[in-house]
This record gives structure tokens, sequence and C-alpha cells, in this order.
């Protein structure tokens, strides 16, 4: 297992066991308990929890500061016109990966459907098109995908 997704999961099982759907850490004191480095903490949060992804991060700094991970609960509707909206005009083919692997974690899209969605836009369908349309076809054909599913 890789040391981002050791990352990921340990911040995911804070978040599942928290009722408030938060986990605060302290980004060194995380660190050296997962034997990593402060900045691949950084990384992780920044590329896997982020607003796209269902996340907030509020953060302060300092002696005693802290990073707070919280997951937004939205209700279905408001989660996929947040989706639909995060996509904007172009996509490529890993944000896509990672925005349907999140709708299937958090339960917004059945682990079938996201499969239909990204083989529906994966490299092989979208090399038929200029490499400078394939993120806005991509992104034009997963915002209707999931305009279906509102």
């Amino acid at each position: 297992m890789k040391l981002s997704d050791l990352i990921t999961d340990e911040i995911l099982r804070m978040l599942n066991e928290s009722e408030q759907q938060t986990a605060e850490i302290q980004r060194n004191e995380f660190a050296n308990s997962l034997g990593c480095a402060p900045s691949q903490i950084n990384y992780v949060l920044s590329s896997r929890f982020t607003p796209e992804h269902g996340y907030i991060i509020d953060s302060r700094r300092g002696g005693g500061g802290y990073i707070r991970i919280k997951r937004v609960v939205m209700n279905h509707s408001s989660a996929i016109m947040h989706i639909i909206n995060s996509i904007g005009d172009s996509i490529d083919a890993l944000s896509t990966r990672v925005l349907l692997e999140n709708c299937v974690e958090t339960g917004l899209v059945e682990k079938d459907m996201a499969k239909v969605m990204l083989s529906a836009v994966n490299s092989n369908v979208m090399r038929r098109v200029m490499p400078e349309s394939q993120n806005l076809l991509r992104a034009a054909i997963l915002k209707e995908m999931f305009l279906v599913l509102l």
C-alpha cells in the first residue's frame, strides 16, 4: 500500500469514527505517528480532501495549531449539483477517476454506475477526439450523466 493511501485511510477512519464527520490532527504529530514527512500529509490533504471531493479543510498555524478535516454532508440533489459545478468546463482522466471513486465511497453513485461512467469517458474513447478537446468533451459527458442522477 502506498504511503498516500495509508494517510488517506487513517484520515477516513477518523472521519468515520466521528459523529460530527470531522477529524482534527496536528500535522507533525500525525506525520510522526505514520512515519512520514509532514509535507506528505499536506500532499494528501491538497489532493484527496478538497471541496470537490466533499471535504472542507480548516487550519490554525503555530504552536498548538491543528488541521481540521470536515466531510460535507449534503442531500443527494445538492451533492450532484456541487459535483457538476466542480467539474467545470474541463476535467482530465485522473481527476475523473478520483471524482467517481469519491462518489462511490460516499454512496452517491453505485459502483457499477461509476464503472459505466468511467468507461464512457476513458482514454480509449477520448483518443478519437483531438487532444485539445478531450478534457472538454469528458467534462460535458460527465455533467450530462450526473444530471440524469438528479
